[in-house]
């Protein structure tokens, strides 16, 4: 079986923990930013792919310590030309998290290697 094409989407673990966000209010950022990636890239054949099949999309929810890792992260993905969408929380203006374009994990090299699943 080939490698799958995935969603990586990356949230700030001090939302909650040094922020105290509620948790439906995070889970809420991962799904803006999944559904804002696959709006802006709806064109690209990768995303076209992926949203073909609705019953076997993937996406990864992972977690960053804080916004200066998460803008860390979104310029990795830029360095790789890796399409993604920063969510940027209004009207806070708080970056919050980001979600990359459906990708084979191989692609994204070590640009999200200092992220772990979230927990």
């Amino acid at each position: 079986m080939s490698e799958a094409r995935t969603i990586f989407v990356v949230i700030r673990k001090d939302l909650q923990k040094v922020l105290n966000w509620p948790l439906g209010s995070i889970v809420t950022q991962g799904c803006h930013a999944s559904t804002a990636v696959i709006w802006k890239y709806r064109d690209d054949e990768r995303v076209k792919a992926y949203t073909s099949d609705l019953e076997f999309m993937h996406k990864v929810a992972l977690e960053t310590k804080n916004e200066a890792s998460l803008l860390k992260m979104a310029e990795n993905l830029k360095q790789r030309e890796i399409p993604f969408h920063l969510w940027i929380e209004q009207p806070e203006n708080i970056p919050t998290c980001l979600a990359t374009i459906p990708v084979m994990r191989s692609d994204l090299g070590d640009a999200l290697k200092k992220c772990q699943l979230m927990r």
